[in-house]
């Protein structure tokens, strides 16, 4: 996920840029959230999966499908706010790719370009990436899979990451530029003082 983490932090600069304030940060409010933590949660179970046993693979990509439950959840509870459609639409390709193979298709020579290895001499041991699959002649919907390199930070994503990515990066640059509210909702509904009284 650095490669999420680095489109995070551009969206960040590009809103400081156009008038965005970090303060701003504090009135982030995304309905249901805490589906967040238990999508990312499951998925993290999924990577920490052994990957040396009979039921690995299954077991791995089980928990992956069922990650993305919780995120299309919370997406469409907040599909009304700029960027989130685009992101549901990319975590909603990767989970059909990964739904059809078993696995989420990694084009290994796009693997090996990610790491700066020269393509004609890959060797990409997918039997210790559970959650992964080689893509081959016979993936279903191959243009969905990781297929994308990223030799910068040395990572392999999908058409779907790229959406997740770009509607991300709009929602976060959109709530930077929001104003800052200096009274939070509440002070204005204290009782009038003794001058109101009068």
């Amino acid at each position: 996920m650095t490669w999420l983490g680095v489109v995070l932090l551009i969206s960040v600069g590009v809103a400081l840029l156009r008038g965005g304030r970090l303060l701003n940060l504090s009135e982030v409010s995304l309905r249901g959230w805490p589906l967040l933590v238990v999508g990312f949660g499951l998925q993290a179970v999924a990577v920490w999966i052994p990957s040396d046993e009979t039921w690995s693979q299954r077991a791995a990509v089980t928990f992956l499908i069922l990650s993305f439950m919780p995120l299309l959840l919370m997406v469409w509870l907040n599909r009304t706010a700029p960027g989130m459609l685009l992101a549901g639409i990319g975590i909603f390709m990767n989970f059909f790719v990964i739904a059809l193979n078993g696995g989420m298709p990694v084009l290994p020579e796009a693997a090996a370009l990610a790491d700066g290895i020269d393509p004609s001499n890959i060797a990409v041991d997918f039997g210790r990436q559970s959650k992964h699959v080689e893509l081959t002649v016979d993936t279903r919907l191959p243009f969905l899979g990781d297929v994308i390199p990223m030799r910068i930070i040395g990572s392999v994503i999908s058409l779907g990451d790229i959406f997740l990515a770009v509607g991300l990066g709009i929602y976060l640059e959109n709530q930077l530029r929001k104003p800052v509210r200096w009274f939070k909702h509440g002070l204005n509904e204290t009782e009038a003082g003794s001058a109101a009284e009068r």
